[in-house]
């Protein structure tokens, strides 16, 4: 302590820590000085808050007016570190330290590998508040700082593993982050890597962590209607590759293929899968009834098909395509300098029967839109005088409207999804998506919080907007989730919701 509060003989200790410790924390105090003189407004302040957390940083690695000792050994090995600490600095952090410490002076704690390589930083952490991390550091700090009851610690843990699911890892990072959360319980992580998974899965089902997706996990995906992949047939693809690396019992494989929208798959690949997947000759029996369905609703016409089955379900409902059939990228580059519009085609159905069918659509953006509680109007207490009105106070906007008449939809509805990309460490991933019905042709809330003004906004690409526009064509209303997102559709529905004619097996049920 001589280098840190000058020469002075040493201080005895009161209340298990040392009175040198105590006078360390009352140097902000001694630094920060207010002037006011004679009720003058000469305020001021002298922040020596850098100076603190650096002595700190030297009071642990020097070991000075140490009372306590910590031994980490690691699980598994006869390594055992030693650090010397000071009780009053880790009680003010953690809960658990408080009571480790309690009448003690040295502590034996036992950590796995992982947890054991990081306790430095840990420890370092509690004497100065701040901390580095690398994608591959985040469960074992995270781990560390919930079972030591750092609550400050293991809130920005968490938020950096929100914050960086799109950051670039050699092995994938999201998968391991979603089933960690799952195991502590934090919904709220476990949501995000769920979303950011299903917005991505073509960069997931082709990276090496697919092969680390949890037989749950997979059967979470498979529910939703919000995946986002170039086609049906590509998922089923990527899940027979996942059932021939993980080989999991014959119950799992039934349902996990049962999730599949064959419906969604052109007849031809269906025929073609019928000869030469293994998976699916290997369990034809278990799938024939959807595989029979699938090509019914190709054969028909999908108002005449519905006259026979229910087709308000998951399996007629397509995913987010990215293929051409469905939509269609558009760049949008300066995105804040004036409107812009553009047009694309999709097909009409489905079904196969509407493959030669193409609708039109037409597209407007707006980089300042007014609502209409913020346009101009004529007051009538001041006789032609208007509001004041800034362009600032207008958000970004985006109209899709088709360019032919209601009565060509004959018994087909719409959903429109807009998908917002941005760019991290070189890769490009689904940010955002927008969804809404053919009854409202403006995205109400589109990019409602970004700043398309700044070049450096996370919204822009080399100052361009990547969005992918995707049109939904379905033959009914659509079943929410309790999410909003998920489509349980048919699976969940009571038996016989979506049985066909009388006579013929109802489908099975494929999920919870």
């Amino acid at each position: 302590m001589a280098g840190l509060l000058g020469a002075r003989p040493a201080v005895p200790r009161r209340g298990g820590c040392s009175w040198a410790t105590f006078l360390l924390l009352l140097l902000p105090v001694q630094a920060a000085q207010k002037a006011d003189l004679s009720g003058e407004a000469a305020g001021a302040t002298i922040n020596h808050s850098l100076a603190l957390i650096h002595r700190l940083q030297e009071l642990l690695q020097d070991g000075n007016a140490s009372d306590t000792t910590l031994r980490v050994r690691t699980a598994g090995s006869d390594e055992v570190k030693v650090f010397h600490t000071h009780q009053l600095l880790l009680a003010l952090q953690s809960e658990a330290f408080e009571s480790l410490l309690h009448n003690q002076t040295m502590v034996t704690l036992h950590e796995p590998a992982d947890n054991a390589a990081l306790f430095e930083k840990f420890i370092r952490y509690l004497y100065c508040g701040e901390i580095s991390i690398l994608l591959h550091q985040a469960i074992p700090l995270h781990r560390l700082a919930s079972k030591y009851r750092v609550s400050t610690l293991q809130r920005g843990v968490a938020e950096y593993m929100k914050s960086h699911l799109a950051s670039e890892s050699s092995q994938g990072h999201v998968v391991g982050w979603y089933h960690y959360a799952v195991k502590i319980g934090d919904a709220g992580l476990q949501e995000s890597c769920l979303q950011f998974l299903a917005w991505n899965l073509s960069a997931v089902m082709g990276g090496a962590e697919w092969v680390t997706v949890s037989a749950e996990l997979l059967v979470l995906l498979l529910e939703r209607s919000d995946l986002v992949l170039h086609s049906e047939l590509e998922l089923y693809t990527a899940v027979e590759e996942w059932l021939g690396r993980k080989q999991p019992e014959a119950p799992v494989v039934v349902k996990l293929l049962r999730s599949i929208r064959y419906a969604m798959i052109p007849p031809s690949h269906l025929f073609h899968l019928q000869k030469q997947s293994a998976v699916m000759v290997r369990h034809y029996g278990a799938i024939q009834d959807l595989l029979f369905q699938a090509f019914q609703f190709h054969s028909a016409s999908p108002i005449h098909f519905a006259k026979y089955f229910d087709v308000n379900c998951s399996m007629f409902l397509p995913r987010n395509y990215l293929s051409s059939s469905w939509g269609s990228p558009w760049v949008i580059s300066n995105p804040a300098r004036d409107d812009r519009s553009t047009s694309f085609q999709t097909q009409l159905g489905p079904s196969n029967h509407d493959a030669s069918k193409r609708v039109t659509w037409n597209v407007l953006f707006s980089p300042r839109w007014l609502p209409v509680s913020l346009r101009p109007v004529y007051s009538d207490s001041v006789s032609g005088a208007i509001q004041s009105i800034r362009i600032e106070d207008g958000r970004p906007r985006l109209v899709i409207t088709p360019a032919m008449t209601s009565s060509d939809f004959a018994g087909v509805s719409f959903q429109k999804t807009v998908l917002v990309g941005v760019r991290q460490q070189g890769r490009i991933f689904v940010r955002h998506a927008y969804s809404f019905h053919q009854s409202t042709d403006e995205l109400a809330d589109f990019l409602a919080h970004a700043d398309l003004q700044k070049r450096t906004s996370e919204y822009l690409i080399d100052n361009s907007l990547h969005l992918h526009l995707i049109v939904k064509p379905v033959y009914h209303s659509l079943i929410k989730g309790p999410d909003g997102q998920t489509d349980t559709g048919c699976f969940s529905l009571p038996p016989g919701r979506c049985s066909g004619p009388p006579g013929q097996t109802p489908l099975a049920p494929t999920s919870k």
